[in-house]
């Protein structure tokens, strides 16, 4: 396998722990340095020059994108993902990491624990906020912080208003968040590579400090997951679209809480405090995955007039309950059920033979009129109890300083 491994740091600890782990299995590996890349455009045949000469073909990408090169970045891995190339993290799933406020939405909508945040523009909004996350102590982060830079802990309301003001006069986009009381300056972080965790730890903040992070000066020792917190991490992972991902969790009551995902998960505390060759699981599965290149179905299925893919859901006195994939006739209506989703458990490619269950849901691919007749009407979400009604319409107007009309 011809591995490029994108860094700008080719002497960082991660970038040359891969790369050795790499040579060591017999690979042949380069370091290239992303902001060297010049991307090339043209009908049928996207292409990339590195150093101003045409790239020689690579089998696999190993992106490690800093955060202060995201839009460049991101744009050299789609253009690999474009020529077919494997990529071990695609585009996609590093740009929805890198934002704290998507990764957590997109969480969110598919029910993972994850401590309550709110974000807000108005510094009106900024109390109520406070509030409704559950009063202070509250954390505040930047979106687009690593390795805990631009994490705060606000003591109190008033100074969890005057930090929040001080950065958004800063043009900073900022997320208040629950201070998880329980963790008690503690988290896992938890190592993703494809479909399993391969190493673990637990991160302990020292002295007066409460975030955790190992560049911080916490301490950090081996654990052991139990199958809970394990399927958290590759669930996280692999909603967002990564296959190698550091997924930090905080220990809260009702389980794990789930901070964020790092696509560029840095190898050192990790493999000195496990005393595990990570290095070299990430590489194995790359070599184990080149024949595999990312497919963005939505581009594909451009081309499939009147088919598509869609999410069917089996409610409470279905017709489908108790029958088999096959009884209940979906593959005549040029429906394929491609993966089946049953409470925590996810069925890939079920069997025919497999009976439908309430509250099943089914990932089908087919046609979108014969599937349209099959998804429930949607039900209105239930809505927190309003306070107190207004009798008054409030017309918001624009602030001329900050508004411009497009021209």
């Amino acid at each position: 396998m011809k591995l490029a491994i994108l860094s700008c740091a080719p002497n960082a600890y991660s970038t040359r722990r891969l790369k050795e782990a790499a040579e060591q299995r017999g690979h042949q590996a380069k370091v290239l340095n992303t902001l060297k890349f010049a991307i090339d455009l043209e009908r049928g045949s996207p292409d990339l020059y590195y150093r101003q000469k045409a790239l020689s073909n690579y089998d696999a990408v190993l992106p490690r994108i800093g955060a202060s090169i995201t839009y460049y970045g991101t744009a050299v891995v789609r253009q690999f993902q474009e020529m077919d190339v494997f990529c071990a993290n695609t585009a996609h799933g590093i740009s929805n990491s890198r934002d704290k406020l998507r990764s957590l939405q997109i969480l969110s909508r598919h029910h993972v624990g994850i401590p309550r945040t709110t974000f807000v523009r108005d510094k009106k909004d900024v109390l109520p906020a406070i509030e409704r996350v559950g009063g202070a102590p509250v954390v505040i982060k930047l979106i687009e912080g690593t390795q805990g830079i631009g994490v705060l802990l606000a003591e109190s309301v008033t100074q969890a208003t005057s930090i929040v003001e001080l950065l958004q006069s800063q043009k900073q986009n900022v997320l208040i968040q629950k201070f998880v009381a329980e963790s008690k300056g503690k988290d896992v972080r938890a190592f993703v590579v494809g479909d399993r965790v391969v190493a673990a730890m637990r991160r302990v903040a020292q002295g007066q400090e409460f975030r955790s992070n190992v560049h911080r000066g916490g301490i950090a020792e081996p654990i052991e997951l139990d199958e809970q917190y394990r399927e958290t991490a590759v669930r996280c992972a692999q909603i967002l679209g990564l296959q190698v991902a550091g997924v930090d969790m905080l220990e809260g009551e009702d389980g794990p809480q789930v901070m964020e995902v790092n696509s560029s998960p840095g190898l050192e505390g990790i493999e000195t405090c496990t005393e595990l060759d990570i290095a070299g699981a990430v590489i194995d599965y790359i070599a184990a995955q080149v024949d595999f290149p990312e497919i963005d179905l939505r581009q594909r299925l451009t081309v499939s007039k009147g088919y598509g893919v869609t999410e069917i859901y089996v409610p409470e006195g279905s017709k489908f309950i108790g029958q088999t994939i096959t009884e209940t006739r979906l593959a005549e209506s040029d429906i394929n059920i491609l993966t089946l989703y049953r409470g925590d458990k996810i069925i890939p490619n079920p069997r025919n033979e497999r009976v439908l269950e309430p509250r099943d849901k089914l990932l089908c691919f087919g046609k979108l009129e014969s599937m349209r007749g099959m998804i429930p009407v949607k039900t209105k979400r239930k809505r927190r109890p309003v306070i107190q009604d207004l009798d008054t319409q409030i017309v918001d107007t624009p602030d001329e300083s900050t508004e411009k009309e497009d021209s």
